[in-house]
């Protein structure tokens, strides 16, 4: 007689298997997407950050990405309650969060980032830093207030991001993400929408990948060997959904290759539907053909536990619960390596254990009040 698994059994023995990232090895599969918060006054993560990171990592999250964290340039955001990943007191702050993921029983990244073009000139916490880019260019095509970024802009950007992930290793975190999605500045460097740039670091798609890389290289030096460096990279853009970096598998190696040759450990694919074909005659997400292409383990992300895509959840609809079949076939047959959820463990800080232990209807469903609290 042939004994098939429960739905329950069955989650709890795909996700609950360890993997491991360069010299990092995370217990199980599921991953906290970063989901910007805004609750670091000063941009210094408090208890309450520390509570909120460490609830979920003691419900069983493998693998924590914090928010977004600005690097330590002064154009690099636009919001005194976004954290900073620089700073005597911010990263002592952070120091605290990693330490307090680690005791319960947790891995931690922070995402680096730095908005670009996305900036408002006049907003803290460098209220005369302009707005910088790879041509002055917003996602939307206009030029705002910004300015195309010189030599010496592209240095100093580049040795921030390394100066935070030196730090990161220093205080206590097992790796560092990159954020190259969503139209922030590196991504701006990445699609053509915003990259206009005649020199090096514009043109075809591998030379607009070339900030991106030395970006990596120099995060890859700045660290251990064996710290990972994870690379989150998106088509859609926040001001552009329907954008796309690349057209074809071709093209999408051509922009991969060089970033995996940089010292990308592993690449996060953000998509805003994960179940979604990227290209046609293939059922492989964007994270499946990252995978395929560059031979790097892989995070997909997107509506995870949701039915539906998550935008219609930040109007105030809410989003039901979703299957997670056709997640865990995926993940059965290595279509990719991790899955981060987002909104779903936002408004349920005990959502992995529930799905672990088999308590899937005890899932809450998102909310988008959840927003407006650590909870």
């Amino acid at each position: 007689m042939t004994v098939t698994a429960s739905p329950t059994s069955r989650a709890a023995e795909i996700l609950s298997r360890p993997v491991t990232l360069n010299g990092l090895t995370v217990p199980n599969r599921i991953v906290m997407a970063p989901m910007t918060r805004m609750f670091s006054p000063g941009g210094v993560p408090g208890e309450n950050v520390r509570s909120y990171y460490a609830r979920r990592a003691a419900a069983g999250v493998g693998l924590i990405v914090t928010e977004g964290t600005y690097v330590g340039h002064e154009s690099a955001g636009q919001s005194n309650r976004v954290p900073r990943f620089h700073g005597e007191e911010q990263l002592a702050g952070w120091a605290k969060v990693a330490e307090d993921v680690h005791a319960a029983g947790g891995k931690i990244v922070p995402q680096l980032w730095h908005i670009g073009m996305v900036r408002n000139q006049g907003e803290p916490p460098y209220a005369d830093a302009p707005a910088v880019g790879p041509s002055g260019i917003r996602v939307d095509g206009t030029e705002g207030t910004g300015k195309a970024m010189t030599r010496g802009d592209l240095d100093d950007v580049i040795g921030a991001f390394a100066e935070a992930a030196a730090a990161a290793e220093r205080i206590g975190f097992d790796g560092v993400e990159l954020h190259g999605a969503h139209g922030y500045l590196i991504d701006q460097f990445l699609w053509a929408g915003t990259n206009r740039r005649t020199d090096a670091y514009g043109g075809d798609p591998v030379a607009r990948t070339k900030f991106a890389a030395e970006i990596v290289a120099a995060v890859r030096e700045s660290v251990s060997p064996e710290f990972p460096v994870i690379f989150r990279y998106s088509q859609w853009k926040q001001e552009a959904y329907d954008a796309r970096l690349a057209e074809t598998p071709e093209e999408l190696e051509a922009i991969l290759t060089p970033l995996a040759a940089a010292g990308v450990d592993v690449f996060h694919a953000s998509t805003r539907r994960y179940w979604l074909p990227e290209f046609e005659g293939s059922d492989l997400n964007l994270a499946g053909w990252t995978k395929k292409l560059t031979g790097r383990p892989t995070i997909t992300v997107g509506s995870v536990g949701l039915d539906g895509d998550f935008l219609r959840a930040f109007t105030g609809e809410g989003a039901e619960l979703g299957s997670l079949d056709n997640l865990l076939d995926r993940l059965e047959r290595d279509e990719f390596d991790l899955v981060a959820v987002g909104r779903a463990l936002l408004q349920d800080p005990q959502w992995a254990a529930k799905v672990l232990e088999g308590r899937i209807d005890e899932l809450n469903p998102y909310d988008g009040t959840a927003l407006k609290t650590l909870s």
